[in-house]
């Protein structure tokens, strides 16, 4: 049986509100994945993705895209934010009560690594889970599942407004950590009403599915934040924080910016 790791731990203990925070790897500066991944877990992320900056980022909207440019630019590969990670993990100044951490990114980079050297060096550099959006659930499910099982790196599948719901029992039936919910079929960092995804996610609620739903895309303050939570375990943010980190101190910035996040509001 395997070791229960630090997702499934994170929504076994926490049922609601919780935060996933986004960032570039690389961005803004080459060595700041360290200093970014101790800024937002000591400020109260709860997960933490770590984008792998990719040429041809197809679901990522113009900041994120700009983002990776620039991470590819400073120099950001997967071995160096493998070094970086590993430096991280076992550094004794880190935070070790650390949140859960996912790597995000495209499959061709990954299969170009070597998809076992990959799920083996993200293993060891204290990786949880993995987000590849353009990896098939067939591929998956016939591949590379034990792959990623042997080294206990939870997949995370995407679904979306216009995700069928026998595709959605099939990916739940599938998921380890939790289910990625996209609040609509557009790339990030679109401005959206939630209010028009509200029957999504009420009907992704109404789903009773085992596995916890986090919602992304869009979700960008408190209340964009407050009103995912609403229909779903928490939410994920992404191009809204690497714009309030991109020009300011990254532990100021990344204080601040939480803090605007979970600060109690009206209802929405």
């Amino acid at each position: 049986m395997a070791i229960m790791n630090r997702i499934e731990r994170l929504f076994s203990s926490k049922k609601k509100n919780i935060l996933s925070i986004y960032f570039t790897a690389g961005f803004p500066q080459l060595n700041d994945t360290e200093i970014i991944l101790n800024a937002l877990q000591s400020n109260g992320a709860d997960l933490i993705e770590v984008g792998m900056p990719y040429s041809d980022p197809l679901a990522d909207g113009p900041v994120i895209q700009h983002s990776s440019m620039i991470a590819l630019q400073n120099g950001m590969s997967i071995k160096l934010l493998f070094d970086q990670l590993n430096h991280f993990h076992n550094s004794s100044s880190g935070i070790k009560s650390s949140a859960p951490l996912i790597l995000m990114g495209y499959l061709n980079p990954v299969l170009q690594y070597g998809i076992e050297k990959f799920c083996s060096d993200a293993h060891s550099a204290g990786i949880d889970g993995l987000i590849l959006p353009d990896l098939p659930m067939y591929e998956y499910e016939k591949e590379y599942r034990k792959i990623f099982e042997k080294y206990n790196l939870d997949f995370i599948f995407l679904i979306t407004p216009e995700t069928s719901e026998d595709r959605i029992k099939k990916i739940d039936k599938l998921s380890k950590g939790f289910i990625y919910a996209v609040s609509s079929s557009s790339i990030t960092g679109k401005d959206k009403d939630l209010n028009e995804q509200e029957n999504y996610f009420k009907r992704i609620e109404s789903m009773n599915l085992k596995s916890p739903v986090m919602i992304g895309f869009g979700i960008k303050d408190n209340r964009t934040f407050s009103q995912a939570c609403k229909h779903a375990a928490g939410a994920i943010i992404g191009t809204a924080y690497i714009k309030a980190i991109e020009n300011n101190s990254i532990e100021a910035s990344t204080l601040n910016f939480i803090n605007s996040i979970l600060e109690p509001s009206a209802n929405v």
